[in-house]
Protein backbone atom coordinates (compact mmCIF):
# COMPACT_ATOMS: atom_id res chain seq x y z
CA UNK A 1 0.00 0.00 0.00
CA UNK A 2 1.15 3.51 -0.77
CA UNK A 3 0.62 6.93 0.68
CA UNK A 4 1.22 10.52 -0.46
CA UNK A 5 0.52 12.40 2.74
CA UNK A 6 0.49 15.85 1.20
CA UNK A 7 -2.51 14.90 -0.90
CA UNK A 8 -4.51 13.06 1.76
CA UNK A 9 -7.28 14.93 3.59
CA UNK A 10 -9.41 13.32 6.28
CA UNK A 11 -12.88 14.79 6.15
CA UNK A 12 -14.47 16.07 9.34
CA UNK A 13 -17.83 15.16 7.85
CA UNK A 14 -17.14 11.47 8.44
CA UNK A 15 -17.15 12.05 12.21
CA UNK A 16 -20.69 13.43 12.07
CA UNK A 17 -22.02 10.46 10.12
CA UNK A 18 -22.61 12.48 6.95
CA UNK A 19 -22.12 10.45 3.79
CA UNK A 20 -22.58 11.23 0.14
CA UNK A 21 -26.23 11.11 -0.85
CA UNK A 22 -27.33 8.49 -3.33
CA UNK A 23 -27.33 9.68 -6.91
CA UNK A 24 -24.13 11.72 -6.60
CA UNK A 25 -21.31 10.88 -9.00
CA UNK A 26 -18.68 8.43 -7.79
CA UNK A 27 -15.77 9.94 -5.83
CA UNK A 28 -17.55 13.14 -4.70
CA UNK A 29 -16.76 14.17 -1.15
CA UNK A 30 -19.45 15.49 1.23
CA UNK A 31 -18.25 19.08 1.10
CA UNK A 32 -18.47 19.14 -2.73
CA UNK A 33 -21.89 17.47 -3.02
CA UNK A 34 -23.68 20.77 -3.57
CA UNK A 35 -21.86 21.30 -6.87
CA UNK A 36 -23.12 18.01 -8.31
CA UNK A 37 -26.73 18.06 -7.12
CA UNK A 38 -28.12 19.11 -10.50
CA UNK A 39 -29.83 17.44 -13.38
CA UNK A 40 -29.60 20.19 -15.96
CA UNK A 41 -25.91 20.87 -16.19
CA UNK A 42 -22.64 21.03 -14.28
CA UNK A 43 -20.58 24.19 -13.79
CA UNK A 44 -16.88 23.64 -13.31
CA UNK A 45 -16.06 24.42 -9.68
CA UNK A 46 -13.04 26.57 -10.43
CA UNK A 47 -14.50 27.98 -13.63
CA UNK A 48 -18.27 28.46 -13.12
CA UNK A 49 -18.63 30.03 -16.54
CA UNK A 50 -17.98 26.64 -18.13
CA UNK A 51 -21.10 24.44 -18.16
CA UNK A 52 -20.97 20.73 -18.97
CA UNK A 53 -23.64 18.14 -19.59
CA UNK A 54 -24.30 15.66 -16.76
CA UNK A 55 -23.09 12.91 -19.04
CA UNK A 56 -19.64 14.48 -19.10
CA UNK A 57 -19.16 13.82 -15.36
CA UNK A 58 -16.76 10.90 -14.79
CA UNK A 59 -16.57 10.14 -18.52
CA UNK A 60 -12.79 9.66 -18.19
CA UNK A 61 -12.16 12.92 -20.08
CA UNK A 62 -10.79 16.01 -18.34
CA UNK A 63 -13.18 18.71 -19.61
CA UNK A 64 -12.87 21.29 -16.78
CA UNK A 65 -9.57 23.21 -16.45
CA UNK A 66 -9.54 22.39 -12.74
CA UNK A 67 -10.48 18.70 -13.26
CA UNK A 68 -13.63 19.04 -11.18
CA UNK A 69 -15.70 17.08 -13.71
CA UNK A 70 -13.75 13.86 -12.96
CA UNK A 71 -14.12 13.24 -9.20
CA UNK A 72 -14.24 9.45 -9.68
CA UNK A 73 -11.57 8.77 -12.33
CA UNK A 74 -7.87 9.36 -12.82
CA UNK A 75 -8.39 11.31 -16.04
CA UNK A 76 -7.23 14.60 -14.46
CA UNK A 77 -4.46 13.12 -12.32
CA UNK A 78 -1.85 14.87 -14.45
CA UNK A 79 -3.00 18.34 -13.34
CA UNK A 80 -0.44 19.77 -10.95
CA UNK A 81 0.27 23.46 -10.15
CA UNK A 82 3.95 22.58 -9.70
CA UNK A 83 4.38 20.86 -13.06
CA UNK A 84 6.10 22.68 -15.93
CA UNK A 85 3.88 24.32 -18.47
CA UNK A 86 3.25 22.16 -21.53
CA UNK A 87 0.46 22.04 -24.14
CA UNK A 88 -2.26 19.44 -23.66
CA UNK A 89 -4.54 18.33 -26.49
CA UNK A 90 -8.16 19.49 -26.11
CA UNK A 91 -7.31 21.32 -22.83
CA UNK A 92 -9.10 24.65 -22.37
CA UNK A 93 -6.06 26.09 -20.65
CA UNK A 94 -3.55 24.46 -22.96
CA UNK A 95 -1.29 23.48 -20.03
CA UNK A 96 -0.92 21.01 -17.18
CA UNK A 97 0.24 23.80 -14.89
CA UNK A 98 -3.19 24.06 -13.25
CA UNK A 99 -4.54 23.88 -9.71
CA UNK A 100 -7.14 21.15 -9.13
CA UNK A 101 -10.32 22.03 -7.23
CA UNK A 102 -10.87 18.54 -5.82
CA UNK A 103 -8.48 17.03 -3.24
CA UNK A 104 -8.87 13.50 -4.58
CA UNK A 105 -11.17 10.51 -4.94
CA UNK A 106 -13.54 10.25 -1.95
CA UNK A 107 -13.72 6.86 -0.23
CA UNK A 108 -16.74 6.65 2.07
CA UNK A 109 -15.11 3.89 4.19
CA UNK A 110 -18.37 2.98 5.94
CA UNK A 111 -17.52 1.76 9.47
CA UNK A 112 -14.26 3.70 9.54
CA UNK A 113 -13.22 7.22 8.51
CA UNK A 114 -13.82 8.57 5.04
CA UNK A 115 -10.80 9.95 3.24
CA UNK A 116 -9.53 11.25 -0.06
CA UNK A 117 -7.23 9.17 -2.26
CA UNK A 118 -4.92 10.84 -4.80
CA UNK A 119 -6.41 10.57 -8.28
CA UNK A 120 -3.28 8.80 -9.55
CA UNK A 121 -4.12 5.88 -7.22
CA UNK A 122 -7.56 5.33 -8.78
CA UNK A 123 -7.77 2.09 -10.80
CA UNK A 124 -4.02 1.56 -10.70
CA UNK A 125 -4.36 -2.10 -9.72
CA UNK A 126 -3.25 -1.58 -6.08
CA UNK A 127 -5.52 -1.85 -3.04
CA UNK A 128 -4.71 1.19 -0.89
CA UNK A 129 -6.32 -0.03 2.33
CA UNK A 130 -4.53 2.55 4.49
CA UNK A 131 -6.52 5.24 2.62
CA UNK A 132 -9.48 3.48 1.13
CA UNK A 133 -10.38 0.50 3.29
CA UNK A 134 -13.58 -0.21 1.32
CA UNK A 135 -11.59 -0.76 -1.91
CA UNK A 136 -13.85 1.56 -3.89
CA UNK A 137 -10.94 3.30 -5.63
CA UNK A 138 -10.37 0.09 -7.65
CA UNK A 139 -13.92 -0.13 -8.97
CA UNK A 140 -12.74 -0.96 -12.51
CA UNK A 141 -10.78 -4.02 -11.24
CA UNK A 142 -7.80 -3.06 -13.38
CA UNK A 143 -5.55 -6.02 -14.04
CA UNK A 144 -8.12 -8.30 -12.44
CA UNK A 145 -7.54 -6.82 -8.98
CA UNK A 146 -10.55 -7.01 -6.67
CA UNK A 147 -10.26 -5.03 -3.41
CA UNK A 148 -12.46 -6.38 -0.65
CA UNK A 149 -14.06 -4.13 1.94
CA UNK A 150 -11.96 -4.28 5.13
CA UNK A 151 -13.40 -1.23 6.86
CA UNK A 152 -15.01 -3.19 9.71
CA UNK A 153 -11.71 -4.74 10.85
CA UNK A 154 -9.62 -1.66 10.14
CA UNK A 155 -12.18 0.62 11.80
CA UNK A 156 -12.36 -1.62 14.86
CA UNK A 157 -8.58 -1.58 15.25
CA UNK A 158 -8.47 2.18 14.69
CA UNK A 159 -11.13 2.74 17.36
CA UNK A 160 -9.18 0.55 19.75
CA UNK A 161 -6.05 2.61 19.13
CA UNK A 162 -8.06 5.82 19.50
CA UNK A 163 -9.37 4.60 22.86
CA UNK A 164 -5.82 3.79 23.97
CA UNK A 165 -4.71 7.25 22.88
CA UNK A 166 -7.65 8.82 24.72
CA UNK A 167 -6.79 6.98 27.94
CA UNK A 168 -3.13 7.86 27.53
CA UNK A 169 -4.08 11.51 27.06
CA UNK A 170 -6.14 11.45 30.26
CA UNK A 171 -3.26 9.88 32.22
CA UNK A 172 -0.84 12.43 30.76
CA UNK A 173 -3.18 15.27 31.74
CA UNK A 174 -3.41 13.88 35.27
CA UNK A 175 0.38 13.69 35.48
CA UNK A 176 0.60 17.27 34.26
CA UNK A 177 -1.83 18.48 36.92
CA UNK A 178 0.31 16.76 39.58
CA UNK A 179 3.42 18.46 38.21
CA UNK A 180 1.68 21.85 38.22
CA UNK A 181 0.60 21.41 41.85
CA UNK A 182 4.14 20.42 42.83
CA UNK A 183 5.59 23.37 40.91
CA UNK A 184 3.17 25.79 42.56
CA UNK A 185 4.08 24.48 46.00
CA UNK A 186 7.78 24.84 45.21
CA UNK A 187 7.17 28.41 44.05
CA UNK A 188 5.28 29.21 47.26
CA UNK A 189 8.21 27.78 49.21
CA UNK A 190 10.62 30.10 47.38
CA UNK A 191 8.32 33.08 47.96
CA UNK A 192 8.02 32.21 51.65
CA UNK A 193 11.78 31.84 51.89
CA UNK A 194 12.30 35.25 50.28
CA UNK A 195 9.88 36.88 52.74
CA UNK A 196 11.59 35.18 55.67
CA UNK A 197 15.06 36.20 54.47
CA UNK A 198 14.00 39.82 54.07
CA UNK A 199 12.67 39.87 57.62
CA UNK A 200 15.84 38.23 58.94
CA UNK A 201 18.02 40.72 57.08
CA UNK A 202 16.07 43.64 58.55
CA UNK A 203 16.69 42.25 62.03
CA UNK A 204 20.36 41.59 61.29
CA UNK A 205 20.77 45.13 59.95
CA UNK A 206 19.51 46.54 63.23
CA UNK A 207 21.57 44.06 65.25
CA UNK A 208 24.67 44.88 63.23
CA UNK A 209 24.28 48.60 63.96
CA UNK A 210 23.77 47.96 67.67
CA UNK A 211 26.82 45.69 67.86
CA UNK A 212 28.94 48.25 65.99
CA UNK A 213 28.02 50.88 68.56
CA UNK A 214 28.67 48.41 71.37
CA UNK A 215 32.12 47.60 70.00
CA UNK A 216 33.03 51.27 69.79
CA UNK A 217 31.86 51.80 73.38
CA UNK A 218 33.86 48.81 74.61
CA UNK A 219 36.96 49.97 72.76
CA UNK A 220 36.72 53.40 74.33
CA UNK A 221 36.15 52.00 77.83
CA UNK A 222 39.01 49.50 77.54
CA UNK A 223 41.71 51.91 76.41
CA UNK A 224 44.28 52.45 79.07
CA UNK A 225 43.24 49.48 81.20
CA UNK A 226 45.78 46.85 82.14
CA UNK A 227 44.95 43.51 80.55
CA UNK A 228 45.04 40.84 83.24
CA UNK A 229 45.74 37.24 82.44
CA UNK A 230 43.26 34.61 83.55
CA UNK A 231 43.69 33.80 87.24
CA UNK A 232 44.88 37.25 88.33
CA UNK A 233 43.04 39.13 91.04
CA UNK A 234 42.77 36.33 93.57
CA UNK A 235 39.85 34.00 94.14
CA UNK A 236 37.25 36.73 93.63
CA UNK A 237 38.78 37.64 90.24
CA UNK A 238 38.81 34.02 89.13
CA UNK A 239 35.22 33.53 90.26
CA UNK A 240 34.18 36.72 88.49
CA UNK A 241 35.84 35.59 85.26
CA UNK A 242 34.18 32.17 85.43
CA UNK A 243 30.75 33.67 86.18
CA UNK A 244 31.00 36.13 83.30
CA UNK A 245 32.08 33.37 80.91
CA UNK A 246 29.24 31.12 82.09
CA UNK A 247 26.63 33.86 81.63
CA UNK A 248 27.94 34.49 78.10
CA UNK A 249 27.71 30.77 77.26
CA UNK A 250 24.14 30.55 78.59
CA UNK A 251 23.16 33.64 76.63
CA UNK A 252 24.62 32.15 73.40
CA UNK A 253 22.80 28.87 74.04
CA UNK A 254 19.53 30.70 74.61
CA UNK A 255 20.06 32.60 71.36
CA UNK A 256 20.54 29.33 69.46
CA UNK A 257 17.46 27.80 71.10
CA UNK A 258 15.47 30.88 70.03
CA UNK A 259 16.66 30.46 66.44
CA UNK A 260 15.71 26.78 66.48
CA UNK A 261 12.30 27.65 67.89
CA UNK A 262 11.73 30.20 65.10
CA UNK A 263 12.73 27.65 62.45
CA UNK A 264 10.38 25.02 63.90
CA UNK A 265 7.58 27.58 64.16
CA UNK A 266 8.07 28.46 60.47
CA UNK A 267 7.84 24.79 59.51
CA UNK A 268 4.68 24.32 61.60
CA UNK A 269 3.11 27.35 59.90
CA UNK A 270 4.04 25.95 56.47
CA UNK A 271 2.53 22.56 57.33
CA UNK A 272 -0.63 24.19 58.67
CA UNK A 273 -0.89 26.26 55.49
CA UNK A 274 -0.56 23.09 53.36
CA UNK A 275 -3.27 21.33 55.39
CA UNK A 276 -5.51 24.40 55.28
CA UNK A 277 -5.22 24.56 51.46
CA UNK A 278 -5.82 20.81 51.29
CA UNK A 279 -9.02 21.30 53.33
CA UNK A 280 -10.17 24.13 51.07
CA UNK A 281 -9.27 22.58 47.72
CA UNK A 282 -10.11 18.87 48.16
CA UNK A 283 -13.22 17.50 46.42
CA UNK A 284 -15.76 16.51 49.13
CA UNK A 285 -17.59 14.41 46.54
CA UNK A 286 -14.51 12.25 46.05
CA UNK A 287 -15.43 9.16 48.08
CA UNK A 288 -12.06 8.45 49.71
CA UNK A 289 -12.33 7.61 53.41
CA UNK A 290 -8.62 8.27 53.98
CA UNK A 291 -8.90 11.82 52.62
CA UNK A 292 -12.07 12.49 54.62
CA UNK A 293 -10.41 11.21 57.82
CA UNK A 294 -7.39 13.46 57.18
CA UNK A 295 -9.64 16.49 56.66
CA UNK A 296 -11.63 15.65 59.84
CA UNK A 297 -8.38 15.36 61.85
CA UNK A 298 -7.26 18.76 60.57
CA UNK A 299 -10.59 20.34 61.54
CA UNK A 300 -10.30 18.85 65.04
CA UNK A 301 -6.74 20.10 65.32
CA UNK A 302 -7.69 23.61 64.10
CA UNK A 303 -10.64 23.75 66.53
CA UNK A 304 -8.38 22.84 69.43
CA UNK A 305 -5.71 25.46 68.70
CA UNK A 306 -5.56 27.89 71.65
CA UNK A 307 -6.50 31.45 70.83
CA UNK A 308 -3.78 32.91 73.01
CA UNK A 309 -0.28 31.67 73.56
CA UNK A 310 0.99 31.56 77.11
CA UNK A 311 4.67 30.96 76.46
CA UNK A 312 7.39 33.45 77.23
CA UNK A 313 7.20 36.42 74.90
CA UNK A 314 9.99 37.29 72.45
CA UNK A 315 10.42 40.66 74.15
CA UNK A 316 11.27 38.92 77.45
CA UNK A 317 13.75 36.62 75.71
CA UNK A 318 15.41 39.48 73.83
CA UNK A 319 15.74 41.36 77.11
CA UNK A 320 17.71 38.40 78.52
CA UNK A 321 19.86 38.28 75.37
CA UNK A 322 20.93 41.91 75.68
CA UNK A 323 24.58 42.53 76.43
CA UNK A 324 25.32 43.23 80.09
CA UNK A 325 25.69 46.92 80.85
CA UNK A 326 24.90 49.54 83.44
CA UNK A 327 21.26 49.56 82.30
CA UNK A 328 20.73 45.87 81.57
CA UNK A 329 21.76 42.59 83.21
CA UNK A 330 24.88 42.52 85.37
CA UNK A 331 27.14 45.55 85.54
CA UNK A 332 30.42 43.68 85.57
CA UNK A 333 32.30 46.98 85.67
CA UNK A 334 31.32 47.42 89.31
CA UNK A 335 33.28 44.28 90.15
CA UNK A 336 36.17 44.76 87.72
CA UNK A 337 36.84 48.50 87.62
CA UNK A 338 38.74 48.80 90.84
CA UNK A 339 40.98 45.81 90.25
CA UNK A 340 41.54 46.52 86.57
CA UNK A 341 42.14 50.24 86.66
CA UNK A 342 43.91 50.75 89.95
CA UNK A 343 47.31 49.53 88.82
CA UNK A 344 47.18 51.65 85.68
CA UNK A 345 46.16 54.71 87.69
CA UNK A 346 49.12 54.24 90.06
CA UNK A 347 51.57 53.88 87.17
CA UNK A 348 50.21 56.75 85.08
CA UNK A 349 49.86 59.16 88.06
CA UNK A 350 53.18 58.30 89.64
CA UNK A 351 54.71 61.47 88.26
CA UNK A 352 52.31 63.56 90.35
CA UNK A 353 54.18 62.53 93.50
CA UNK A 354 57.63 63.38 92.14
CA UNK A 355 59.54 66.64 92.62
CA UNK A 356 59.20 69.15 89.78
CA UNK A 357 62.85 68.89 88.52
CA UNK A 358 62.53 65.20 87.72
CA UNK A 359 58.87 65.23 86.60
CA UNK A 360 59.57 65.81 82.88
CA UNK A 361 62.18 63.09 82.77
CA UNK A 362 59.87 60.55 84.44
CA UNK A 363 56.96 61.60 82.20
CA UNK A 364 58.98 60.81 79.06
CA UNK A 365 60.05 57.46 80.46
CA UNK A 366 56.45 56.56 81.38
CA UNK A 367 55.29 57.35 77.83
CA UNK A 368 57.95 55.00 76.47
CA UNK A 369 56.78 52.38 78.96
CA UNK A 370 53.14 52.86 77.86
CA UNK A 371 54.13 52.32 74.20
CA UNK A 372 56.09 49.22 75.14
CA UNK A 373 53.16 47.82 77.15
CA UNK A 374 50.73 48.45 74.22
CA UNK A 375 53.08 46.91 71.68
CA UNK A 376 53.55 43.84 73.88
CA UNK A 377 49.82 43.35 74.55
CA UNK A 378 49.85 44.31 78.21
CA UNK A 379 47.64 47.35 77.66
CA UNK A 380 44.54 47.48 75.43
CA UNK A 381 44.68 49.84 72.45
CA UNK A 382 42.65 50.63 69.29
CA UNK A 383 40.65 47.93 67.39
CA UNK A 384 43.58 46.96 65.17
CA UNK A 385 45.87 46.20 68.08
CA UNK A 386 46.82 42.55 68.51
CA UNK A 387 46.65 42.94 72.29
CA UNK A 388 42.98 43.93 72.72
CA UNK A 389 41.10 42.81 75.82
CA UNK A 390 38.85 39.76 75.92
CA UNK A 391 35.76 41.98 76.08
CA UNK A 392 36.79 43.88 72.92
CA UNK A 393 37.67 40.62 71.15
CA UNK A 394 34.30 39.10 72.09
CA UNK A 395 32.39 42.19 70.91
CA UNK A 396 34.33 42.22 67.66
CA UNK A 397 33.82 38.48 67.12
CA UNK A 398 30.06 38.83 67.64
CA UNK A 399 29.90 41.74 65.21
CA UNK A 400 31.89 39.83 62.57
CA UNK A 401 29.62 36.83 63.03
CA UNK A 402 26.51 38.96 62.40
CA UNK A 403 28.20 40.57 59.37
CA UNK A 404 29.03 37.14 57.98
CA UNK A 405 25.48 35.92 58.58
CA UNK A 406 24.11 39.07 56.91
CA UNK A 407 26.35 38.59 53.86
CA UNK A 408 25.41 34.91 53.56
CA UNK A 409 21.68 35.58 53.81
CA UNK A 410 21.95 38.44 51.30
CA UNK A 411 23.57 36.10 48.77
CA UNK A 412 20.87 33.48 49.44
CA UNK A 413 18.14 36.09 48.96
CA UNK A 414 19.59 37.16 45.62
CA UNK A 415 19.72 33.52 44.47
CA UNK A 416 16.11 32.95 45.51
CA UNK A 417 14.92 36.12 43.77
CA UNK A 418 16.72 35.11 40.56
CA UNK A 419 15.14 31.68 40.78
CA UNK A 420 11.68 33.19 41.27
CA UNK A 421 12.10 35.40 38.19
CA UNK A 422 13.41 32.54 36.03
CA UNK A 423 11.24 31.18 33.20
CA UNK A 424 10.12 27.65 34.10
CA UNK A 425 7.57 27.37 31.30
CA UNK A 426 3.75 27.37 31.45
CA UNK A 427 2.45 27.21 35.02
CA UNK A 428 6.07 27.08 36.23
CA UNK A 429 5.84 23.36 35.42
CA UNK A 430 9.56 22.72 34.87
CA UNK A 431 10.22 23.87 38.44
CA UNK A 432 8.91 20.43 39.47
CA UNK A 433 11.30 18.70 37.02
CA UNK A 434 14.41 20.80 37.62
CA UNK A 435 17.47 18.63 38.28
CA UNK A 436 15.74 15.36 37.34
CA UNK A 437 17.30 13.41 34.49
CA UNK A 438 16.15 10.97 31.81
CA UNK A 439 18.31 9.04 29.34
CA UNK A 440 18.30 6.60 26.42
CA UNK A 441 20.80 4.28 24.73
CA UNK A 442 21.67 4.94 21.08
CA UNK A 443 24.39 2.72 19.66
CA UNK A 444 27.61 3.08 21.60
CA UNK A 445 26.39 6.13 23.53
CA UNK A 446 23.95 6.96 26.28
CA UNK A 447 22.28 10.35 25.91
CA UNK A 448 21.10 12.06 29.08
CA UNK A 449 18.80 15.04 29.51
CA UNK A 450 18.72 16.82 32.85
CA UNK A 451 15.80 19.24 32.93
CA UNK A 452 16.70 22.95 33.01
CA UNK A 453 20.33 21.91 33.53
CA UNK A 454 22.39 20.09 30.86
CA UNK A 455 22.51 17.45 28.11
CA UNK A 456 25.29 14.85 28.05
CA UNK A 457 26.66 12.18 25.73
CA UNK A 458 28.12 9.25 27.70
CA UNK A 459 30.36 6.71 26.07
CA UNK A 460 29.64 3.04 26.85
CA UNK A 461 33.28 2.17 26.12
CA UNK A 462 34.71 4.24 28.95
CA UNK A 463 35.77 7.23 26.85
CA UNK A 464 34.22 9.70 29.30
CA UNK A 465 31.30 12.09 29.05
CA UNK A 466 30.79 14.92 26.59
CA UNK A 467 28.74 18.02 27.37
CA UNK A 468 26.17 18.64 24.65
CA UNK A 469 25.03 21.97 26.10
CA UNK A 470 23.80 23.84 29.15
CA UNK A 471 20.25 25.09 29.51
CA UNK A 472 19.64 28.61 28.17
CA UNK A 473 15.92 29.18 27.57
CA UNK A 474 12.50 27.77 26.72
CA UNK A 475 11.40 28.40 23.14
CA UNK A 476 8.67 27.27 20.71
CA UNK A 477 8.95 26.04 17.15
CA UNK A 478 6.64 24.57 14.50
CA UNK A 479 6.80 20.78 14.07
CA UNK A 480 5.67 19.17 10.81
CA UNK A 481 5.82 15.40 11.19
CA UNK A 482 3.32 12.62 10.58
CA UNK A 483 1.71 11.00 13.60
CA UNK A 484 3.42 7.78 14.61
CA UNK A 485 1.45 4.62 15.31
CA UNK A 486 3.04 4.28 18.75
CA UNK A 487 2.30 7.92 19.58
CA UNK A 488 5.99 8.68 20.20
CA UNK A 489 6.38 11.57 17.80
CA UNK A 490 6.21 15.36 17.56
CA UNK A 491 3.29 15.44 15.10
CA UNK A 492 2.20 18.76 13.63
CA UNK A 493 1.88 22.11 15.35
CA UNK A 494 3.70 24.36 17.81
CA UNK A 495 5.98 22.51 20.22
CA UNK A 496 8.07 23.63 23.18
CA UNK A 497 11.81 23.48 22.55
CA UNK A 498 14.41 23.67 25.31
CA UNK A 499 17.65 25.28 24.11
CA UNK A 500 20.94 23.94 25.47
CA UNK A 501 24.03 25.84 24.28
CA UNK A 502 27.77 26.17 24.92
CA UNK A 503 28.57 22.50 25.26
CA UNK A 504 31.98 20.94 24.74
CA UNK A 505 33.70 22.10 21.57
CA UNK A 506 33.83 19.76 18.58
CA UNK A 507 37.14 18.92 17.03
CA UNK A 508 37.71 21.52 14.33
CA UNK A 509 34.16 22.76 14.85
CA UNK A 510 31.81 24.85 17.04
CA UNK A 511 30.66 24.16 20.58
CA UNK A 512 27.99 21.50 20.82
CA UNK A 513 24.37 22.49 21.35
CA UNK A 514 21.09 20.58 21.71
CA UNK A 515 17.50 21.45 20.81
CA UNK A 516 15.18 19.39 23.00
CA UNK A 517 11.78 19.08 21.29
CA UNK A 518 8.94 18.14 23.63
CA UNK A 519 5.70 16.28 22.98
CA UNK A 520 2.93 15.05 25.27
CA UNK A 521 3.44 11.64 26.91
CA UNK A 522 2.48 9.79 30.09
CA UNK A 523 6.05 9.79 31.42
CA UNK A 524 9.42 11.40 30.77
CA UNK A 525 11.14 9.50 27.98
CA UNK A 526 13.83 10.28 25.39
CA UNK A 527 12.49 8.95 22.08
CA UNK A 528 15.14 9.84 19.54
CA UNK A 529 18.48 11.65 19.27
CA UNK A 530 19.86 12.82 15.95
CA UNK A 531 22.64 15.12 14.74
CA UNK A 532 20.93 17.47 12.29
CA UNK A 533 24.23 19.15 11.47
CA UNK A 534 27.75 19.03 12.82
CA UNK A 535 27.67 19.28 16.62
CA UNK A 536 23.98 20.33 16.60
CA UNK A 537 21.74 17.69 18.15
CA UNK A 538 17.98 17.22 18.06
CA UNK A 539 16.49 15.36 21.00
CA UNK A 540 12.84 14.32 20.85
CA UNK A 541 11.38 13.81 24.32
CA UNK A 542 7.97 12.84 25.62
CA UNK A 543 6.80 14.35 28.92
CA UNK A 544 3.55 15.22 30.72
CA UNK A 545 4.94 18.76 31.01
CA UNK A 546 4.32 19.26 27.28
CA UNK A 547 0.67 18.20 27.38
CA UNK A 548 -2.16 20.66 26.88
CA UNK A 549 -3.47 22.52 29.90
CA UNK A 550 -6.36 20.13 30.53
CA UNK A 551 -8.31 20.79 33.70
CA UNK A 552 -9.46 18.05 35.99
CA UNK A 553 -12.97 16.78 35.14
CA UNK A 554 -15.64 18.46 37.26
CA UNK A 555 -13.38 21.37 38.25
CA UNK A 556 -14.54 24.70 36.88
CA UNK A 557 -12.02 27.32 35.88
CA UNK A 558 -12.33 31.08 36.23
CA UNK A 559 -13.07 31.44 32.53
CA UNK A 560 -16.09 29.14 32.93
CA UNK A 561 -17.66 31.19 35.74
Amino acid sequence: MRRIDALVLLSTFSHTGLVVAKGLPRGVGPEFAKFFETETGFNCIGNPAITLRPSQINDDSCDCPDGSDEPGTSACAYLDPLSPEQPVRDSLTGTTNTTTSLPGFWCVNQGHIGSYVPFMFVNDGVCDYDLCCDGSEEYAQAGGVQCENRCDAIGKEWRRLEEDRRKSKEKSAKQRRSLVKEAQELRRTVESRITSLKQELEGLEIKKGDLQKKLEEVERSEKGKVVKTEGQGGKLGVLLSMAKKRVSELRDTLDKVLDQRDDLQDRVEQLEDILRKFREEYNPNFNDEGVKAAVKSWEDYAAGTPAEKSELSDADIMEVLKEDSEDSGINWAEFEEEDVASDADIVYNLEAYLPAPVRDYIHAKLNLLRIWLIENGVLADNPTSSGESRLVAAARELLESVKSDFSSKTATLEDQERDLAKDYGPDDIFRALKGKCVSTDVGEYEYELCWIDRTTQKSKKGHGNTSMGNFVKIDTELADEEERADGKGLGKGRRMVLRYDNGQGCWNGPNRRTDVWLACAEKDEVWRVSESEKCVYKMEVGTPAACDDVHEPGVRTKDEL
